[in-house]
């Protein structure tokens, strides 16, 4: 696992350079949501696998830019599927975009995940790496990951972040956001998942929530590479993580880029979603 972490920050360090450019140029390809993709996002894609494929313990490999797995090694024992670059098309606005790695072993199965991982391009450079025991933080500094601290979610948090566009959400989801504003939560979304995520877990606590719309019924984000990664931090964390009635984690998946709605937070925000959609 340590051979993992270390091929993931060295990609981190390397993507971190890919994006002090000034160019962030569409490309003549498009992945699998059939978005047209940035030159950045298939630059960091050709990094991570680049990196992983130095490491003989790692069998398959899954982009969110691929529509298929690949294996690396067959007699590997771990499975990875990973978001080179998430929320890349923030990158021209000078936001925080992320990278997202869920580890697994026999199969990309959320009940097989062993570990999970994402990096925060920011002002700082951030790594957050979590096992079922522990999520640690590390900043970049001097060319090093070093460690900073373990992170541990409140019971309850201030921050509020709804993602999905208002209009196509369900009245029952409105209710739910208002109320949680109504108790004095703060809006705090960024349209980026990592960094919107990151911050609710390093102030101690609040709602992530992406549901289910009107024009997108099973869920936007991805869960291989994007859901179960941070459903498993945030239990990790001590908070919770649901699809608005069952925990992500115990969710199916049938291809690799099957979506999922989503809540990630703290117990109290969680037990909020509980009560709205327990109908």
């Amino acid at each position: 696992m340590q051979d993992i972490l270390r091929a993931i920050e060295i990609s981190a360090k390397r993507i971190e350079k890919a994006i002090d450019v000034k160019d962030f140029g569409y490309s003549t390809e498009q992945n699998s949501s059939g978005e047209t993709q940035l030159q950045l996002d298939i630059q960091c894609d050709m990094i991570i696998e680049e990196e992983f494929s130095k490491i003989t313990a790692i069998k398959t490999i899954a982009s969110e830019e691929k529509e298929h797995e690949d294996e690396l090694h067959a007699d590997g024992k771990y499975l990875i599927a990973y978001d080179p670059l998430d929320g890349s098309s923030l990158v021209d606005v000078n936001l925080s975009v992320g990278s997202i790695f869920g580890i697994y072993t026999k199969s990309f199965c959320a009940s097989n995940m062993v570990a999970s991982c994402y990096v925060v391009y920011g002002p700082r450079v951030e790594l957050v790496f979590a096992t079922k025991d522990e999520v640690k933080l590390y900043i970049l500094q001097n060319g090093n990951f070093e460690f900073v601290k373990n992170i541990k979610l409140n019971e309850k948090g201030k921050l509020n972040a709804p993602g999905g566009t208002q209009q196509n959400w369900e009245s029952k989801h409105k209710s739910m956001v208002g109320s949680l504003f109504a108790e004095g939560y703060r809006l705090r979304y960024s349209g980026g998942m990592v960094p919107d995520l990151h911050q609710i877990l390093l102030k101690g606590g609040g709602l992530f929530s992406y549901p289910a719309t009107s024009d997108k019924p099973d869920g936007k984000l991805r869960k291989l590479f994007e859901v179960f990664p941070f459903a498993f931090i945030y239990e990790s964390a001590g908070g919770e993580a649901l699809d608005g009635k069952k925990r992500l984690l115990e969710l199916g998946c049938s291809h690799i880029h099957d979506t999922s709605p989503c809540f990630f937070g703290s117990k109290y925000e969680i037990s909020k979603v509980k009560e709205v959609y327990a109908d």
